[in-house]
């Protein structure tokens, strides 16, 4: 299976990730001309050689309209949200003197407008909007008010607009199959930004990376910032030790800053053998609900995160008919569907086993046909590969040509067929 790994000894930022995995592609400067012409306002990527306690690797700067913003430890990310309109940015040069900068705001709103205009597979947009709309959840958690009256810093915004787009892409490329890290370092103290002075991680920060594991360690500043966390959050499969993997790639990412340790992120690329994915069984015994009730049940749950919700008929005690009800979720969710079956059910127990699952790896893409764009689910792993066309598509085009499901899979199907000859 081809896994990525990232090392995150020294937390997580954009540029950290974008440099890592930039020196896994063949040809990076290839990509980096690419980026620069997807049409981000003003922006350019550059990139360089750096180098953090003897060991060499890449450093990228975002230059906004020729200028680059040095807002954090890392250098980049300023994503920092404001729900006025305008305000006086304060930051730190390297050299310890006080700036002022009036930025204009954008909206989450806006952002989405710039991103819709990017010449980019639109699944790479549909990541970046993904995890900007984590970075603002976040901001409205930690300003207490709506995502839709989050404003976000004009030249930041585009900064880490730039960063998020730049992983989207690279992960695009790189395209493996599963995405793995280890427990993210925060650093610890407090950090400088334009609400004053805040505890490291920064209450941003600190929301995206709840239950994601995460250490404070010695290393004073902030280590982890809202767009790191977001990105990790977003493409992550799991957090853990590196696991047994034949590497064919190393990319070092360095941030801006220096520290006793290196100051960078370690992405390795390779093959591991296939794990069980670990998931949790929540179950329990009902006898007195009604039907119009479990399936109402049922469906808070699947909205609450339940990755499956299913019930089985079942002989109670004293010879009654009742459900099981099963409730298939992981671990990031687990209580919180614990707290929904009692809210939701007449049940007085809940029985938890957690237990070991191998899967398919998933994958939906988008073909263009006679009917429109249809969608195609592909699966594949332990020596198989499987592919069916997404049920929705294919009832809007039987219910429109007045045929059976079936008649209009095979219509498709023999148009597809005909387009690969």
């Amino acid at each position: 299976m081809k896994t990525l790994y990232l090392e995150c000894g020294m937390g997580a930022a954009g540029d950290m990730l974008t440099a890592a995995l930039l020196e896994l592609l063949p040809d990076a400067g290839a990509f980096v001309e690419k980026f620069n012409r997807i049409g981000i306002p003003g922006v350019e990527l550059v990139r360089e050689d750096a180098e953090k306690c003897g060991i060499h690797g890449t450093h990228v700067r975002m230059l906004v309209n020729g200028t680059e913003e040095d807002e954090d430890m890392h250098g980049h990310d300023d994503e920092e949200a404001d729900h006025d309109h305008h305000h006086d940015h304060y930051h730190d040069d390297d050299h310890g003197h006080a700036h002022d900068h009036h930025h204009h705001h954008s909206s989450m709103h806006e952002i989405g407008h710039i991103i819709s205009h990017l010449q980019i597979p639109e699944e790479v947009r549909k990541d970046i909007l993904a995890v900007y709309q984590l970075i603002a959840e976040a901001e409205s958690h930690a300003h207490h008010c709506p995502v839709e009256e989050i404003h976000f810093h004009e030249v930041g915004t585009m900064d880490a607009v730039a960063d998020i787009s730049a992983v989207c892409m690279l992960l695009h490329e790189i395209a493996p199959d599963r995405i793995l890290a280890s427990p993210v370092h925060v650093g610890c103290g407090t950090v400088r930004c334009a609400h004053g002075i805040l505890p490291v991680p920064a209450p941003a920060t600190a929301f995206i990376l709840k239950n994601i594991p995460m250490y404070g360690g010695k290393i004073q500043g902030e280590l982890c910032t809202p767009t790191g966390a977001a990105l990790l959050k977003h493409f992550v499969n799991a957090f853990g030790d590196m696991p047994i993997m034949q590497t064919a790639g190393i990319g070092y990412g360095m941030g801006k800053k220096d520290f006793p340790a290196a100051n960078c992120i370690r992405a390795f690329l390779g093959e591991s053998a296939d794990t069980p994915d670990e998931i949790m069984e929540l179950s329990c015994n009902i006898d007195d609900m009604t039907a119009e009730e479990i399936a109402f049940a049922c469906e808070r749950l699947l909205e609450h995160g339940a990755r499956d919700v299913y019930t089985v008929a079942a002989g109670m005690k004293k010879g009654r008919p009742g459900t099981l009800l099963n409730v298939i979720t992981d671990e990031d969710t687990c209580e919180e569907l614990v707290a929904q079956i009692f809210k939701h059910t007449t049940t007085l127990g809940i029985r938890k086993n957690t237990m070991q699952r191998y899967i398919l790896q998933r994958e939906i893409r988008e073909v263009r046909s006679g009917f429109g764009a249809v969608h195609y689910k592909t699966a594949a792993g332990y020596g198989t590969k499987t592919e069916k066309i997404e049920y929705e598509d294919l009832a809007v085009i039987a219910r429109g040509r007045d045929i059976s499901l079936r008649e209009a899979r095979k219509v498709l199907q023999a148009e597809m067929g005909q387009n690969r000859q």
